[in-house]
């Protein structure tokens, strides 16, 4: 019998595939943690810049995002960079800019049409220092102590294990790696019937767990110095309509966490 952790990661992986393949909301409310009508628009109001979003190649930026990782996260130029869920590679070629010649970027994404996506994108820009890998945020494609810093943009919300996630990535990163993390977290319940929505899933509201959880989670997977960088509440409306009893139960959370 199929786990409901499989049903959930292929309903993702299904309504992911479908905004690739026809250019389309990843469900029926236009919505995956934005709009992909408007990427520029949900970009801009999440934290990039009209330098950001013209730097990358045409459609790398699916306007999925709740934040800007990249923009905090203090990459070094020769840093190896890991990206948890990199879509069509929007994050993913901004910290390739970032890292240089002399570093690399590894994009990992559990949705085949994302990484071919991502992967004619990177030909498209010549981004010859990035790439991409088909493989699940919990079951990382990546070798122990690789990677020295992780990012991740309203990705790992979606996830239904998301204690195997966090230990993943401790488990890549080298000693003094770090991650960040943008996503978005509940400041309380949501109503039962947003919670079983799988519209709401798949635009990373039910999917979605209390502040405390979620850092618990970081935590108890041995990072250090666990810290809340900003936080703001994030407009369920812009994701479904007619949802004011879901009003000022999200926030978007920019996290980052060391590894000792």
């Amino acid at each position: 019998m199929e786990k409901n952790t499989d049903k959930i990661k292929k309903m993702v992986r299904k309504s992911y595939a479908k905004a690739i393949e026809k250019n389309a909301g990843c469900c029926s409310s236009g919505s995956c943690c934005g709009s992909v009508s408007q990427p520029k628009v949900i970009s801009k109001k999440v934290g990039y810049s009209d330098a950001d979003m013209n730097a990358v190649p045409e459609g790398a930026n699916l306007g999925f995002g709740c934040g800007n990782p990249v923009a905090f996260s203090a990459i070094q130029e020769g840093d190896v960079v890991l990206d948890l869920g990199s879509g069509a590679g929007f994050d993913a070629f901004l910290a390739a800019q970032k890292v240089g010649k002399t570093g690399r970027v590894i994009g990992v994404d559990m949705t085949p049409e994302m990484i071919a996506k991502a992967k004619e994108n990177a030909r498209t820009g010549d981004y010859a220092n990035v790439e991409f890998r088909l493989g699940e945020i919990e079951a990382l494609p990546v070798e122990d102590r690789s990677v020295d810093l992780i990012i991740s943009n309203c990705v790992i919300n979606l996830s239904p294990e998301k204690e195997k996630v966090f230990k993943e990535a401790f488990r890549v990163l080298r000693s003094g790696g770090k991650l960040m993390v943008s996503d978005l977290v509940l400041t309380r319940d949501l109503p039962k019937d947003l919670k079983e929505s799988v519209d709401a899933y798949v635009g990373c509201l039910a999917g979605a767990v209390k502040k405390n959880e979620y850092l618990g989670y970081i935590a108890s997977a041995g990072f250090q110095n666990v810290k809340v960088i900003s936080e703001a509440g994030y407009p369920v409306d812009a994701m479904f309509e007619d949802l004011k009893s879901a009003e000022g139960a999200v926030a978007s959370i920019k996290v980052s966490a060391t590894k000792e």
